[in-house]
């Protein structure tokens, strides 16, 4: 019998930096941010850090942190 996989889906964002590439980070895990000189490397990077921040809050034995959607309705003038 194979390792148990957890699949977990992360918000990320990415920000175009002026001197190029993207930082990327995911608002699930303070700290947890990365760096690509494409969208595709950025990408790749953060599911990178992501598993290794998992991995360091399990080692530590802390949870993820609690995430709720919130509705936010605006009134367009």
């Amino acid at each position: 019998m194979g390792e148990k996989v957890t699949v977990y889906n992360f918000e990320v964002v990415l920000e175009p930096e002026e001197e190029g590439g993207y930082h990327v980070y995911t608002p699930a895990i303070k700290g947890c941010h990365s760096y690509g000189q494409t969208r595709e490397e950025a990408l790749k990077n953060i599911a990178d850090a992501i598993q290794g921040c998992l991995a360091a809050l399990k080692k530590h034995g802390h949870n993820l942190p609690e995430r709720e959607m919130v509705r936010v309705e605006v009134k367009e003038p």
